[in-house]
């Protein structure tokens, strides 16, 4: 009994990873980058190179922006205030359809030029949990099958290394390439596993109520009604009536008296214009897991306290702590390069799970086992290195793009991803047309491309590596340049090792 559900589970592991395999690896590399996206953000955005103003921010800078969403009647006008990380003022309301963003200068409340692209937060993000396909979440759903697959590779990955602990501790670096390969999979994927768990499982959580809205519906007559009740939050109706905004000053001085004197993290001004308006103020989470769900609520017109959340319901607390772990919202440097790495990790398990397939059957003569071969290793080569090759395309065109470039009726930000899912395409037609030689290629590319990103940004910006490590508010910008640099030097490394081999 006990051989066959090993060999069960082999099998499993072995064709849930071959054909989700690529689907995984976007997914961890995205995310992956994720963990530094505001830094990513600083990089590609120039205009929000800004250092972290000394004096105390005046929150009635936002009143020309409040009065532009009155006129455009959004339903909010959502601000979320400057961090170390994200050293300006974020605005967010609705006209008509579309969501406006806008980002002010903390230090004057002056607009700040329209960055032109969706850089880390707005695109390698959302990525990584919808795949840029928003239609009626169809891209949360096939990530979610996907996180699932995951969980599956986990589970019966321990149930086929019976030593999985001296699995941990085996690397055979002068064996043969197969054994190599392997050790390689089971280091990375042992080192990693209680977070690829944990992670995965985590992000199952975060979309519990769209994968599992039967819980909800029986209950709710729709979701802003459940959620209203699970968080404790506050509304009322828009009353149709012009009405005048009070001291939001003032308001935010009253919510600091309840919260020891901690600044708040967003604000949101609901029905703006509107005789009802309301202010919704956050405290921060910075320094907690759990994303906190104080709120305090106050009369637009007058700034007297509506409500007050200092609760949610319990389990909606073990809810936010989940999400919290999976978000890395806090602020810790440290584990969040433990994330990085552990995320890296997790990239290098899906593709050496690729390349051990391909070594265990590249001997393999039938034709039918040729164009399997083949088949596979163009979608490994095009999964692995060309999505890296992507995301460095999407970088360089950002740095090449004039800022108002339009092309089709797209904007910047557009051209920007479609030169990404370009260059992805294009890495698969050269994976399956280049089968011996795209690997070594893919490699050059990768170094070229990263270092090409390194000298656009000096040029276009004048923020060499030099400069950003030698102001504080530009070392986001050095540590993107470093990182870039040292991604370059192992792409040739490797393309320089692979040129050398017999293969």
């Amino acid at each position: 009994m006990e051989p066959t559900f090993r060999a069960s589970m082999n099998w499993l592991h072995t064709w849930a990873g071959v054909v989700l395999g690529g689907l995984l690896f976007a997914i961890f590399w995205m995310g992956t980058l994720s963990v530094f996206d505001r830094e990513i953000d600083r990089w590609m955005m120039p205009t929000l190179r800004l250092a972290l103003p000394e004096q105390p921010l005046s929150f009635d800078v936002l009143r020309p922006s409040i009065a532009d969403a009155a006129r455009a009647r959004s339903p909010f006008i959502a601000a979320i205030l400057p961090t170390e990380r994200q050293p300006t003022i974020r605005l967010a309301w609705r006209e008509k359809s579309d969501l406006v963003v806008r980002y002010l200068d903390p230090a004057t409340g002056m607009a700040i030029a329209d960055p032109g692209t969706r850089g880390g937060s707005g695109f390698l993000y959302p990525f990584h949990y919808m795949l840029h396909i928003r239609a009626w979440d169809i891209g949360i759903w096939i990530v979610g099958l996907a996180s699932i697959a995951m969980l599956a590779l986990c589970v019966s990955g321990v149930v086929i290394h019976r030593k999985i602990f001296a699995d941990f501790f085996t690397f055979r670096s002068a064996r043969k390439p197969r054994r190599v390969i392997l050790d390689l999979h089971n280091v990375a994927g042992v080192l990693a596993l209680p977070f690829h768990i944990a992670i995965t499982l985590s992000g199952l959580i975060f979309f519990y109520s769209i994968y599992f809205p039967s819980g909800w519906k029986m209950f709710y007559p729709d979701r802003r009604t459940f959620i209203a009740e699970e968080v404790g939050d506050y509304s009322r109706p828009r009353l149709n009536k012009p009405g005048q905004l009070g001291s939001l000053d003032a308001m935010v001085a009253e919510a600091q008296r309840f919260w020891d004197g901690d600044l708040p993290r967003a604000l949101v001004v609901r029905l703006p214009g509107d005789a009802a308006a309301y202010v919704q103020v956050s405290r921060p989470y910075e320094d907690s897991v759990v994303l906190s769900g104080d709120l305090a609520y106050f009369d637009g017109a007058s700034g007297a306290l509506l409500h007050q959340r200092t609760e949610v319901q319990p389990i909606a607390t073990a809810q936010r702590f989940i999400v919290g772990f999976h978000l890395i919202r806090f602020q810790h440097w440290t584990l969040r390069w433990v994330y990085f790495g552990l995320g890296l990790a997790g990239c290098v398990t899906i593709a050496t799970g690729y390349l051990f397939w391909l070594e265990a059957r590249r001997r393999k003569s039938t034709p039918l086992e040729q164009r399997s071969f083949r088949l596979v290793e163009g979608m490994t080569i095009g999964s692995t290195s060309g999505i890296v090759i992507a995301t460095l395309v999407f970088f360089v065109v950002n740095r090449l793009l004039p800022y108002g470039t339009t092309w089709l009726d797209q904007d910047r930000s557009a051209l920007e991803i479609w030169a990404f899912f370009l260059a992805w395409l294009a890495s698969f037609a050269h994976a399956w047309s280049r089968s011996g030689r795209a690997w070594i290629e893919q490699c050059w590319a990768i170094g070229t491309l990263a270092i090409a990103a390194v000298g656009l940004n000096w040029v276009t910006t004048g923020d060499h590596l030099g400069r950003s490590l030698a102001h504080r508010h530009l070392w986001a910008v050095g540590g993107m340049d470093a990182l870039l640099l040292l991604g370059a030097g192992v792409a040739y490394l490797a393309a320089i090792r692979l040129r050398a081999s017999p293969r």
